[in-house]
């Protein structure tokens, strides 16, 4: 009995301050130093709600990273988004150049060359051959992983960009809401718990 009046006395406090915050009228009043302001909520601007906007901020992402952020005026993103897909660039190339030196160095061992970066003064190999090899499967390697590490950082640009569009729009008017409500019922002499769902156009 005493858990049961519990909770109806949390669920009443609960739905006192939601309900104090329903807008009964189409007015909403704000107190400023006791003296109630009455704001029309007709008089509020609500912003309109654009469809294309998401694919706006994907396609300008996907033609310049962080375009798409620029457009969704979430500027301090940008600098991670470039910083992202600059540091898979810059290992991409890296890697690339490593590998070019160990296979023209291959190459021209195979030629009957001896004078390769790899080689001292006198000719003789400071890498073996199959040193060589396995520095090009290293770095052929290295350089597919960074590859696919950029793409996936350029799609995750696209699909912030996207998805913070779709957000941005994200409906959390009052005229939309539930809340939970409690009414003392006189004639049973009980209390009435339900779900105020208000949805006003």
């Amino acid at each position: 009995m005493l858990n049961k009046q519990l909770f109806f006395g949390i669920l009443c406090v609960v739905s006192l301050s939601f309900s104090s915050a329903q807008v009964e009228n189409d007015t909403t009043s704000i107190s400023i130093d006791k003296e109630p302001v009455l704001i029309d909520n007709a008089l509020i601007k609500r912003q309109e709600i654009d469809p294309l906007r998401p694919s706006k901020a994907a396609f300008y992402s996907a033609i310049l990273p962080g375009g798409g952020q620029f457009y969704n005026k979430k500027y301090w993103k940008i600098p991670i988004v470039w910083g992202a897909i600059g540091t898979g660039v810059y290992f991409y190339l890296r890697n690339d150049k490593q590998f070019d030196r160990y296979r023209d160095a291959y190459k021209r061992r195979l030629a009957g060359f001896t004078d390769d970066e790899f080689s001292d003064a006198n000719g003789n190999p400071l890498i073996s051959n199959d040193g060589l090899i396995r520095a090009q499967q290293q770095f052929r390697r290295n350089k597919e992983v960074s590859l696919l590490v950029t793409i996936g950082l350029y799609a995750l640009n696209i699909i912030d960009a996207n998805v913070d569009a779709h957000l941005l729009q994200f409906n959390v008017d009052e005229n939309l809401s539930l809340s939970p409500h409690y009414q003392y019922n006189q004639m049973e002499n009980s209390g009435d718990l339900g779900l105020t769902l208000n949805f006003k156009f």
